[in-house]
């Protein structure tokens, strides 16, 4: 199926919205609930087990430390993601930092459940709950950037 050569109002991404119809690239009020509900659903599940874990205190801050570490790199990536797809200079030494800090969050959890003293559901767990919290981080900061963008244009 060949691409759309000429502009019309339906591919567009430019179009006048009323008062009452709703741009589609604002995020809606329930994908934004869901959003922070699946970020605290993780970052609380993780911090609850770490909490309950029966694990020496300086392997609980290993966990929590890399589930901070997470957080911070994947909205990085997201950021510089988002700039450069928008035309925004983005470096490509902090492009790549972020990357590699994103990756070896992944990796250090990996290798620090492969090698913990833990049951497999207790693994399974914190790694379900690390990845529920890097996904929905993503989603909390698309959001606020897609709601800030707009409400920018508004003004």
């Amino acid at each position: 199926m060949e691409p759309l050569q000429n502009r019309t109002e339906e591919n567009s991404a430019i179009v006048n919205y009323t008062d009452k119809a709703r741009n589609p690239f604002k995020p809606t009020a329930a994908f934004i609930g869901a959003s922070w509900f699946a970020l605290l659903t993780g970052t609380v599940g993780y911090c609850i087990g770490l909490w309950n874990a029966g694990m020496e205190l300086n392997e609980k801050g290993y966990y929590f430390t890399i589930l901070l570490f997470g957080l911070f790199a994947v909205i990085s990536v997201q950021k510089s993601v988002r700039d450069r797809a928008e035309g925004h200079a983005v470096t490509d030494l902090y492009y790549g930092l972020s990357w590699f800090a994103t990756i070896a969050a992944m990796v250090l959890l990996t290798i620090g459940l492969w090698n913990a003293d833990l049951a497999l559901s207790e693994k399974g767990f914190y790694a379900m709950s690390f990845c529920l919290s890097m996904f929905s981080a993503i989603a909390v900061q698309k959001n606020t950037r897609d709601a800030k963008l707009l409400e920018d244009k508004e003004l």
